[in-house]
């Protein structure tokens, strides 16, 4: 993830499960397993770990998350990371923490509190029910919901449109998105007057204003 941020030809990053399920969780067998490890030493390793979905979450690229199967547990969290989500209709999604006794990871109570409202994440938190794609789309989790020989097609198409255009522009609407959760209407007004300036310097906002005038189809390069 790090290098692909970094990378000036990666436009789009593409998420998805590599079988059946985009993201099961945790291996509920090996937790019953000894485990020597201190308190503090297994609080690292999660936080190691966890660091892919703030990744996902702050990477100056735009993130899209192909859910081909269950996204339950770390695997929603995972999925909520991201910017865009595209849904098989046979996905599901769920926490299934209370069902082995933890509490909530991979940033999976901020993203839902903040998507689906906190009484929907009580909710989903403490029953631990699934819900399908349908649902997750009517509450605010899911952007499309796609039938599951479509889905990464789908995804495909969405990720080279995004990586054909202003790049600079989806950068600072993605980083101003995120900021407008935490910070008050002036101080967004104030970031919105500085990163909308900067877009005006780049060969992008001269190609899209071009284009317009002109009456054909913008040819974005990313700078």
């Amino acid at each position: 993830m790090k290098e692909w941020s970094r990378d000036p030809e990666v436009g789009a990053i593409v998420v998805t499960g590599a079988g059946r399920a985009f993201c099961a969780g945790g291996d509920v067998s090996a937790m019953g397993k000894a485990d020597d490890a201190t308190l503090e030493q297994k609080v690292d390793r999660l936080r190691a770990a966890q660091e892919f979905s703030w990744l996902l979450y702050n990477s100056p690229k735009v993130t899209i998350a192909a859910v081909n199967g269950h996204a339950v547990g770390a695997g929603l969290g995972i999925a909520l990371s991201c910017d865009l989500r595209i849904a098989s209709s046979a996905a599901k999604f769920g926490t299934a923490y209370a069902k082995v006794g933890f509490g909530g990871d991979f940033g999976t109570t901020w993203l839902l509190a903040r998507y689906a409202g906190a009484p929907k994440a009580k909710e989903l938190f403490f029953l631990a029910e699934n819900i399908d794609a349908a649902e997750a789309q009517r509450i605010g989790l899911v952007n499309r919901v796609l039938e599951p020989e479509r889905l990464m097609a789908e995804a495909a198409e969405l990720a080279s449109r995004i990586a054909h255009g202003p790049l600079t522009s989806y950068r600072y609407m993605k980083a101003n998105v995120n900021l407008a959760q935490s910070v008050d209407f002036r101080t967004m007004l104030d970031r919105e007057a500085e990163t909308h300036t900067r877009c005006g310097f780049t060969d992008d906002h001269r190609e899209g204003v071009g284009a317009f005038l002109e009456k054909r189809a913008a040819k974005f390069t990313g700078r």
